[in-house]
């Protein structure tokens, strides 16, 4: 499997700075923020699943987009896989027809150009060989991370998350993890607003990472603009077993 790095900011600010999204093979986003309209209409056409870590705008906020642009030319809908109160949020607060038309109803509901799929902690989803699977991830928002699975390596990407222990325990428990992909959106300046908003900030990843008993390659995202330099210096000092590199956009990690 392929995990292609369409963006993986922690917010905008140029043609760089594009939020979470991440083309798996041709056919799959994790997350679905502004780095999707790198694609071209060709690509997005052939994405047939989107998994959603959590309903934060960052993360979701070109799903709308997707399926108005290619939805009359598909021959089937785009699934949108999630939690069961992500796809609530969803459904009550995007797909509302006030913010935007619910396209699992359009152009009826025997012939929608999307469908939800709920996708509970703990399962798993089996997609031509690949397996993906939820994971328990901690924000301030009901979260998920997901174990990506081609058969011979596996990928986790934790989305939003805090130190969470179930989280690290499901990431222990991978036979064959290469990747780690994990957020850390604000330096050790900003812990207090770390901690309120339930992401990482460099000492909270290094209790993280401490706390792993696997050697993945470990990659760095969600760094938040303008902070991003600091932030990795910081995460440079962490003198543990593993040693984390930034993400960067176009980045392609195999797996």
């Amino acid at each position: 499997m392929k995990f292609r790095v369409l963006g993986c900011s922690g917010g905008i600010g140029g043609h760089e700075m594009r939020t979470s999204a991440f083309l798996v093979d041709d056919d799959i986003l994790i997350d679905c923020g502004t780095g999707v309209g790198v694609l071209d209409y060709a690509e997005l056409l052939r994405i047939d699943h989107v998994f959603i870590t959590h309903a934060h705008l960052d993360h979701i906020g070109f799903i709308p987009l997707l399926v108005d642009t290619v939805g009359n030319d598909r021959r089937a809908p785009i699934t949108v896989y999630g939690t069961v109160e992500t796809i609530r949020i969803l459904r009550s607060h995007i797909f509302n027809w006030l913010v935007w038309p619910d396209f699992s109803a359009i152009p009826d509901r025997h012939r929608p150009f999307m469908r939800f799929q709920v996708l509970k902690v703990g399962e798993s989803v089996a997609l031509d060989g690949r397996r993906i699977t939820s994971l328990p991830a901690l924000h301030t928002v009901p979260a998920a991370a997901y174990c990506l699975d081609s058969g011979e390596g596996q990928l986790i990407y934790t989305g939003d998350t805090t130190y969470h222990p179930p989280l690290i325990d499901a990431i222990n428990r991978q036979p064959a993890l290469r990747h780690l992909v994990v957020e850390t959106a604000f330096s050790d300046v900003m812990h207090g607003l770390a901690m309120a908003s339930r992401h990482l900030c460099p000492s909270l990843l290094a209790h993280f990472l401490d706390a792993l008993t696997c050697r993945p390659q470990v990659h760095i995202s969600h760094l938040k603009p303008g902070h991003a330099e600091r932030t990795m210096a910081e995460i440079g000092v962490y003198g543990g077993h593993l040693r984390p590199t930034m993400l960067a956009n176009d980045q392609v990690l195999s797996f």
